[in-house]
């Protein structure tokens, strides 16, 4: 097979869209030729050491129909998208080799699975990374802090009266119809990566599609058609039904959709439509998203230690039994069961539900946080290694938590969540 030289490589791993793609726009400005490349490593499917998958059927899922859309959205700008099913090793090795490729363009990880994938490329091969998953630029952050603070409101108040977030990089205007590899490479199916088809849970609140256009739809439902982010500060810890939240967290996990493009967003609405405090609490939750990804890269492997980021020594149990009847929804706290199956049937849990069932696991229990979090890895179809693992150690009590020692009450957290039990029946009487 003849060989078509090919400058660039553009690898897309949680940045999954062509608005706002720093990657994508760097390469397209500084290559003569460009392809897209994602690898779907069937590691990330396996189980892990705890024994749950790394990656479950609701994500996965969610990851194809994002994939899926990613595909539509380059070949409108004649760029092909390359998409394997291997071990990323071998991937790249065939798609380097095949294609001569010389650059390859990324977003930056720091993270100890993502540092892996990227020690897979040869030398040879210039890896030209940018950070494109924040709110506010590391580079600015760092001439706010040499240390990212233990607690997060120093950490807020700073960045919002020092800082500025940068404008969204537009779509690209389409390239070359020549820059197109004549090679197709289908999207694997949910099959493909081992997994049966499944219909959406008929009581799940998170029905969405996956891909940057659904992604959209769904931030400007949720501004401008309902004007339901007017109310997000006294709806966000409902439980029942799509719009007790934004939901915009899936989107924002895989990069379908950018950080700065939801505020964005945010700000033409408060222009346009109106400014309150549910408006301004949207835009706190997303800086706490940028928080928790500055803590993980001041802390590096602390982040995912057992004694947590300052070394908190604690007895943790690995109890089986314990830990199965937390999964299957079988412990004595009918607020935490209901919560746990909804998990385990959809691949979805509210903010609320999360807080009391790692709090009801790791303080109550006493089991290792780190097995509660690699469930949550392994079920979430938001999952996000920075938030995930943050708000962790932060509900055990060894990361950033000002009162480490704070304990939910599931029973009352139940009277002032979900008074009428409409949460608990939904998923207990079944």
């Amino acid at each position: 097979m003849q060989k078509q030289k090919i400058n660039s490589l553009v690898w897309f791993r949680n940045n999954l869209r062509v608005e706002d793609n720093r990657s994508l726009t760097n390469a397209i400005s500084n290559s003569d030729n460009i392809i897209g490349f994602i690898n779907l490593d069937p590691r990330n499917f396996a189980p892990t050491k705890y024994g749950f998958k790394k990656t479950e059927k609701y994500r996965a899922k969610f990851l194809l129909e994002s994939i899926t859309e990613l595909k539509s959205q380059l070949d409108k700008l004649n760029i092909s998208l390359i998409v394997t099913h291997d071990y990323l090793d071998k991937s790249i090795s065939r798609i380097i080799e095949q294609y001569e490729i010389k650059k390859v363009f990324l977003q930056s990880e720091w993270t100890r699975d993502e540092l892996l994938e990227e020690s897979y490329f040869p030398e040879n091969v210039d890896l030209i990374k940018d950070f494109d998953q924040f709110l506010y630029s590391p580079n600015d952050v760092k001439t706010l802090y040499e240390n990212i603070p233990r607690g997060f409101s120093n950490f807020r108040k700073k960045c919002e009266k020092y800082l500025s977030v940068d404008d969204i990089l537009p779509i690209p205007e389409p390239l070359d119809f020549d820059n197109k590899i004549p090679i197709d490479y289908p999207i694997p199916s949910l099959s493909d990566i081992g997994f049966n088809l499944f219909d959406v849970h008929k009581k799940s609140v998170f029905k969405f599609k996956g891909g940057e256009i659904n992604g959209k739809k769904r931030i400007n439902d949720y501004f401008f058609n309902t004007g339901n982010v007017s109310t997000y500060k006294l709806t966000r810890n409902g439980l029942i039904g799509e719009d007790y939240s934004s939901k915009f967290s899936p989107w924002l996990a895989n990069g379908s959709v950018s950080v700065k493009y939801i505020y964005n967003q945010l700000k033409k609405y408060e222009s346009e439509v109106d400014q309150n405090d549910s408006t301004y609490w949207l835009y706190f939750e997303l800086i706490w998203r940028d928080f928790f990804k500055y803590v993980s890269m001041q802390h590096k492997e602390k982040f995912f230690s057992r004694d947590g980021i300052y070394g908190d020594e604690k007895q943790w149990s690995t109890d089986q039994k314990t830990l199965s009847n937390w999964i299957n929804g079988k412990t004595s706290e009918p607020f935490v069961n209901a919560n746990m199956i909804e998990l385990f049937e959809t691949g979805f849990m509210s903010n609320r539900g999360r807080q009391n069932v790692s709090n009801y696991l790791t303080k109550e229990l006493k089991i290792d946080w780190r097995i509660g979090a690699e469930y949550f890895e392994s079920m979430l179809i938001d999952y996000d290694v920075h938030s995930n693992y943050g708000n962790w150690l932060y509900n055990a009590g060894i990361g950033n938590d000002s009162m480490p020692f704070r304990k939910f009450n599931p029973k009352l957290q139940s009277e002032r969540y979900d008074p009428d039990k409409l949460y608990e029946k939904t998923w207990l009487n079944d």
